[in-house]
């Protein structure tokens, strides 16, 4: 059978519809945030109901219907009714189609190539000192998301502004509040899943650092009516570097739950209360 996309070969299992329709839905489906979310939920439990789906997503029953009619059309996914429950299922065939016909058969080799360029790198960062952060905060993955990335309330807690539309591969700059809008750190989103996880890059605006910038991944994982929000700061550039960011990392991110749990900050600026002062830490700057 020929397809109307050039390419022939029989529809996707399950389908009685041309390849390029398919691609039409699939690619339709997976090109909203919220739908990807969905499916993300569908990975973590598979088998929930409407209700499930929407009690971690700011939208209406309506919606959330909507974006399942979606994602169904695409056969993304499936659903079953047991009895008055509809469950809904994640279907990974048409995902892994794509992969077989597309990816696997021609980019094969540059896939390789591309994993041992990063294999390498993470080696060449492995010497780096890491810091890693684990707090749990009394609020919803959502609220923990917007704190992160909206500029007006990092300004409440921070004392500077991260500021940036969060898409992959956008430049973000962390403001400060004086008015002057001057960024002391700049980088690029490298990751952003709403509510989940993101990651960024971390480096001087001036471009003064010769090596790599250092990178900073937020993962936000919900948990009945908490939240558990893991901090990794990676190829910081030594020891002292590393001492500033955990001293950093830490009044941040307390002055950030104060403010989630509490409804205020701390009643100080937490980053200026002083320190004992060790070799390691002397002169070095406590504001990540």
């Amino acid at each position: 059978m020929s397809h109307s996309d050039g390419y022939p070969g029989p529809n996707l299992p399950g389908l009685d519809v041309p390849l390029s329709v398919v691609k039409a839905e699939l690619f339709k489906a997976l090109a909203n945030p919220t739908r990807r979310y969905l499916l993300d939920r569908l990975h973590q439990h598979n088998g929930q109901t409407l209700g499930e789906l929407c009690e971690r997503v700011d939208m209406t029953r309506q919606s959330a219907t909507e974006h399942l009619a979606t994602l169904e059309a695409a056969n993304l996914i499936s659903a079953v009714w047991r009895g008055r429950e509809k469950l809904h299922y994640l279907n990974p065939v048409p995902l892994h189609e794509i992969q077989e016909r597309w990816i696997d058969k021609f980019e094969r080799p540059r896939l390789r190539a591309l994993s041992a360029l990063k294999r390498r790198a993470e080696e060449d960062m492995s010497d780096k000192p890491t810091f890693v952060y684990v707090t749990y905060i009394e609020s919803t993955a959502e609220k923990v998301w917007h704190a992160l990335t909206d500029a007006d309330v990092t300004g409440q807690y921070w004392g500077h502004s991260n500021v940036s539309d969060w898409q992959v591969g956008s430049r973000w700059e962390h403001q400060r509040t004086d008015g002057t809008g001057i960024a002391d750190v700049v980088g690029t989103v490298v990751e952003s899943v709403v509510p989940t996880r993101l990651v960024t890059t971390w480096a001087a605006p001036d471009g003064e650092s010769s090596g790599e910038p250092s990178r900073v991944t937020f993962d936000i994982e919900p948990y009945g009516g908490m939240v558990r929000l893991t901090v990794t700061h990676v190829n910081l550039t030594d020891e002292a570097e590393r001492e500033a960011a955990a001293a950093g990392w830490s009044a941040v991110l307390s002055n950030l739950k104060s403010l989630l749990e509490a409804g205020h900050v701390l009643p100080h600026e937490p980053w200026k209360m002083p320190r004992r002062v060790t070799a390691s830490t002397a002169g070095a700057s406590t504001n990540p």
